[in-house]
Formats: structure tokens, sequence, C-alpha cells
């Protein structure tokens, strides 16, 4: 136990410092070369923020543990659209960039449906599966989806030389890349530190499978995007954050998933149902939230909704 707690500890060490390298470097290479920040948060940062839930999966899928997968890929989504944003409203007001409220909410919507409908559409050995081919459909997805921002970004790039603004000479491209692979190696250990520690304890104390990938490794893969949104925020690169949230969103229900199923298919438990609703609706709600009120902005108001819909989400898992 007390080894466990100690993982613990050296975990969120590596997180914090790993969180600030990451934004750092990946903020001085948006402003190098003039990308917008969600662009960045939508490629780099999400996809470093999402290893840990990567590295699990494969894991996970190589000794059957597939409700784990599933079970994390659910409980991660709902940290960073409820627990992660919520936080990170009330630190300050989130602006929300046009094309997250116009085009990725809406796909990050959609993608979640999609899942709840594959989830229910196979049966094999008398349970639901997510086979093969539908986990080939999700990478292919995965595909088209993050090839949007990176040709916005060409493009941009594209723009900036044809505009001849040269790159700013006072970041260093080489420094910003070590930043942003040592933030994503410190953010991967220390997700795993602090997993492997939390999940032992609650074996000790005999917690389910599926519990345990939809709290405490969904909250424990999610720490990085935590501090990562928390240090950028508090840094005032919203965009970074809010890009950050919504591509690891979709990283996690295309990628992460479409993985798992390609190795092994995915079992789907009929729990995971209600737990995949609650997630369209907090999708649904940060959508609805940036359209009315203030316009394009998830206020502190709305982070403590957020925050109190994550409570009862929590709290019920244990309760059932």
């Amino acid at each position: 136990m007390i080894k466990d707690i100690c993982f613990i500890i050296i975990g969120f060490i590596l997180l914090i410092i790993g969180a600030d390298a990451l934004v750092k470097g990946s903020s001085n290479l948006a402003k190098k070369f003039h990308i917008p920040e969600v662009i960045i948060g939508l490629t780099i940062v999400c996809i470093g923020t999402s290893m840990p839930e990567l590295i699990i999966t494969i894991t996970s899928a190589a000794r059957g543990y597939t409700d784990l997968i599933v079970g994390n890929v659910i409980g991660s989504n709902l940290c960073n659209i409820l627990l992660i944003l919520g936080i990170a409203a009330i630190l300050k007001p989130v602006k929300v960039d046009k094309d997250i409220k116009n085009i990725h909410l809406p796909i990050a919507l959609l993608s979640t449906l999609f899942i709840l409908f594959i989830g229910n559409l196979s049966i094999g050995s008398g349970k639901y599966i997510i086979g093969r081919s539908e986990g080939f459909i999700l990478l292919l997805l995965f595909s088209i989806y993050f090839s949007y921002p990176i040709i916005i970004a060409v493009k941009d790039i594209i723009k900036v030389e044809h505009q001849k603004r040269k790159p700013r000479q006072d970041i260093s491209v080489i420094t910003s890349t070590l930043l942003i692979i040592i933030g994503i190696l410190m953010l991967k250990y220390g997700g795993d530190f602090v997993v492997d520690g939390c999940e032992n304890i609650a074996l000790t104390f005999g917690i389910s499978q599926r519990v345990i990938g939809l709290t405490i490794v969904a909250i424990g893969t999610s720490l990085p995007e935590l501090v990562t949104t928390i240090i950028a925020t508090i840094k005032k690169d919203t965009n970074i954050a809010i890009g950050n949230l919504v591509g690891s969103c979709m990283l996690n229900s295309l990628l992460i998933i479409g993985v798992g199923a390609v190795i092994t298919p995915l079992v789907f438990s009929i729990e995971f149902n209600i737990n995949l609703v609650i997630l369209a609706i907090a999708l649904l709600s940060v959508w609805l939230f940036s359209n009315t009120g203030k316009k394009e902005t998830i206020t502190g108001a709305n982070g403590l909704i957020l925050l109190l819909m994550f409570l009862v989400y929590f709290v019920r898992l244990f309760i059932e």
C-alpha cells in the first residue's frame, strides 16, 4: 500500500512537470509558425495527452481485459467534458473556437452515438461485441477526421509564407520540439504510475474491472489532460485547452476503441449504454452552453453545472 502511494505521488509530480513542458513547447511551436493554437490542441497536444489511454488499450487488449478498454474510453471522455472542462471554466471562462463549436463538438457527439450503435449491433458468444470490422471502420473515420486539422495547419503555413511572414526567430524549433517530447514522455510515465498505484489499491478492496475502467483508470489516464488543461488555462492558452479536450475525446472514441477492436473483439457490457447516453448529454450541454448566454464561451456557472453532472455520474457508479 505504501509503495503504491509513493508511485502515485511520483506520478503526479511527473504529470505536472510534463504538462507544463508540453503546453510550453506546443504554444511556442504555434507562435513560431503562426499556427492557430486550437489546431495544435487538436493534434499534437491531444495525441500526447492520450498516450496513456493508447498504451493501456494495447496492453489490456493483449491480456483480454476488454471491459477495461471500453470503460476507460467512456470514462476518460466523461472526465474530459464534465470534470476537466468544468474545472477549467471555473478557473477562467473558456472561449470556444468557432470550428470547435460548429464542427468538432457535433462530430464528437455523432461519434459517441456511433459507438452506442455498433456496441449494440453485433452479438458473439451470447455477448454484444465491437468486432474487428467495426474497429477498422473506426480507424478509417479517425484517419479522415484527424486529417482535417493537419490540412488546415498546412494551409495556414502556406498562407503565412505567401504573405512573406517569416517564422519568429526568437523561438527555437528544436527547443520547442524537445519540450513536447519530454512532456509527452513524462505524462506517459506519470499516468502509468498513478494508474498502477490506484488500480492496485482498488483491487485490494475488490472493485470490479468495469468500475475500475470507468473511474480509477479513466480518471488516471485523464490526468495528463487535466493537468495540461489547467496549466494551459492559467497561462491563458484556452484554445489549446479546449482543442486538447475535444480532440482527446475524438481520439479515444475512434483510435483507442478502433485499435482495441482490431487487436481483439471488445465485449460491450450493456451497462455501458447509460454511460454513453450521459456522455452524449454532456457533449450536447457543452454545445448548448457555447451557443447560449455569453456566446462561444463556457462560463464559470456552466463549469459548475458540468462538475455537478460529473459528481452525479461518479456516485451513481458505486450505488448501482
